[in-house]
């Protein structure tokens, strides 16, 4: 588990913005043979940088359910959840310290079952990509330690 701090974005949803508690996250890790499918990110937090598919759990939802919704809406392919893989708390304070977001992430492990992959919601590009391909691009901080338990 990690814990991200520093300045949020300013361009968040609505309601995510100096939240009453936790909100919580699933990121769809997919692995297809050799390879990991990421996304290029399109809006804040992180515009231009690359990590999985994810979003919101919603009310009644698992997480296993939601980290498989989130992929198929956002990228067109279908993986079954196999298992979870860590959790992150990311939680960024303003310059008084008050807590601006605050997300916990539960990252999913799926395998591949459908679907090639493109860029529906969210992402500029999606790309299926070796750990070794992954390590050159612009990740947040996470992306390649969470790769690593996918593949080892």
């Amino acid at each position: 588990m990690s814990t991200a701090k520093g300045k949020a974005a300013s361009h968040a949803k609505p309601g995510r913005l100096y939240p009453e508690r936790p909100i919580v996250g699933c990121l769809a890790v997919v692995r297809r043979g050799d390879r990991a499918l990421l996304a290029q990110r399109s809006l804040p937090p992180g515009i231009g940088k690359w990590s999985f598919p994810g979003g919101a759990q919603e009310l009644g939802e698992t997480v296993f359910e939601c980290a498989k919704r989130e992929l198929l809406e956002e990228t067109g392919v279908v993986g079954e959840p196999e298992r979870v893989l860590t959790v992150i708390e990311a939680i960024r304070q303003d310059g008084a310290g008050k807590v601006m977001t605050h997300f916990t992430l539960v990252c999913v492990l799926l395998g591949w079952r459908a679907g090639e992959g493109e860029p529906l919601h969210d992402a500029t590009q999606v790309k299926w990509l070796t750990p070794d391909e992954v390590e050159r691009l612009d990740t947040f901080p996470d992306t390649v330690p969470i790769l690593r338990l996918a593949f080892g």
